[in-house]
């Protein structure tokens, strides 16, 4: 998702942190009086119900603090958020990704919460090391995981089963994991292809670069070379050649990333490069036993990656509270109960602990384990992605699909990715 900021909501947006700057900051409302702060998000009825209930058990305990709630689709939703902020009415709280969190920051737009970690107001102790991290820019804290999540190659485990085949596991080598995805491809004479070719898939490459010690970005650039796309695409090239992937034309159907479009669940595929928690909307679509497994590569190339964060805006007028609400949010295991896993695992571990017993969906079961078993092998993670993150994605998918459908060379995609890409980073 894009959007586009106007020069005049620019100007606001800088007008308006100007000015709180000039006020040296803004003033907690005393405890003993009254204060409604207000939270906005995205997602369905299910998600507002379960964050409603939740912060009414915190103003159940603070009668003095009420909210205010907003929530919405997807769609559209940055954008009414960067107009709230242009105008200096930001929700007090609101959740963001990141895809936006760099961004955000860097307009001074969401509060610096590195003070209240310090304190002890917000406890990050009890989360995986790299969740954490996930949540900083330089050194500060600009948002807390609101939930864990991490890729994961959901697999069809009836399919593999019927066919007398054994299962991907964690670590595989990614030359392992072709050819036996040929294998899939040879057992079901061609009907059913070993794995999805997820070279569109930025999630998938980054993984793949940083199992050779390079990232996606190193600040506002990217971290790897015309080379190493090259090399990515080309190992995606010779796995087509082998039918160890569908054709392009199957491919493309799931290069958005739309769950119900998903090779292992339309059945064109054995695997799908998705999110782990993913896993119980896939279940849904088909009637064989779905596992999963980290992408193929080593496993400390993977991060506990936040799915979302909670955030504060920058003017906020009762920053202490809002920074205890998130950390109720995070840490306090009954609205945990509440929460359950609608926006992923709870990045608390021993939170997630209390969840994980109380789930009854074995898909969910499946999935809570899996990132569970993850904890100790995930690596460091890297920094939020910069500016024009969004915009990098979207290439990927386009100069991909060139090189999947044979329109270029692995190295013509490759070129074309590079120069639009560090384009749109510099244009942010």
């Amino acid at each position: 998702m894009s959007r586009l900021w106007t020069a005049a909501t620019l100007a606001m947006v800088t007008l308006l942190t100007s000015t709180l700057t000039a006020c040296g900051g803004t003033k907690d409302t005393p405890t003993d009086e009254a204060v409604r702060l207000s939270v906005f998000w995205w997602g369905g009825e299910k998600r507002a119900e379960l964050t409603e209930r939740a912060l009414q058990l915190y103003s159940s305990r603070h009668p003095e603090v009420t909210f205010q709630v907003t929530w919405q689709g997807n769609t559209g939703y940055y954008e009414r958020l960067s107009s709230q902020a242009a105008g200096g009415n930001a929700p007090d709280l609101f959740q963001i990704d990141d895809n936006y969190l760099t961004e955000y920051a860097e307009r001074d737009i969401v509060l610096d919460l590195s003070d209240h970690v310090r304190t002890g107001r917000i406890d990050l102790t009890n989360m995986p090391p790299s969740l954490a991290q996930y949540g900083q820019l330089n050194g500060r804290t600009m948002g807390v995981a609101a939930a864990e999540n991490t890729p994961g190659l959901i697999y069809n485990r009836s399919l593999l089963k019927r066919l007398d085949l054994p299962e991907p596991y964690v670590g595989m080598p990614y030359d392992e994991f072709v050819d036996w995805a040929v294998q899939v491809t040879e057992s079901t004479d061609g009907k059913i292809a070993g794995t999805m070719d997820p070279s569109a898939d930025y999630k998938a490459l980054w993984l793949w670069l940083r199992a050779q010690g390079k990232e996606l970005y190193r600040g506002r650039q990217l971290g790897f070379t015309e080379a190493d796309l090259t090399r990515w695409f080309d190992l995606w090239r010779n796995a087509r050649t082998s039918e160890a992937t569908p054709p392009a034309s199957v491919v493309a159907q799931a290069n958005s990333g739309d769950v119900t479009r998903q090779l292992v669940a339309t059945g064109k595929a054995a695997t799908s490069f998705m999110w782990s928690n993913q896993l119980p909307e896939l279940q849904k679509l088909t009637k064989d036993e779905l596992g999963v497994v980290s992408y193929p590569g080593a496993p400390k190339a993977q991060w506990a990656r936040a799915s979302m964060y909670w955030a504060a805006f920058r003017g906020t007028r009762h920053p202490e509270i809002v920074a205890d609400v998130i950390n109720f949010l995070v840490n306090d295991v009954e609205a945990g109960q509440i929460l359950g896993t609608e926006r992923g695992l709870s990045a608390n571990l021993s939170v997630r602990a209390y969840v994980a017993d109380s789930l009854t969906d074995e898909s969910m079961k499946r999935s809570a384990s899996f990132e569970t078993s993850m904890v100790d092998r995930f690596g460091a993670a890297p920094t939020p992605p910069p500016r024009g993150h969004a915009k990098v994605r979207a290439l990927l998918i386009s100069t991909a699909e060139s090189a999947q459908a044979g329109k270029a060379t692995s190295k013509q995609a490759a070129t074309e990715f590079i120069s639009q890409a560090n384009a749109a980073l510099a244009g942010g």
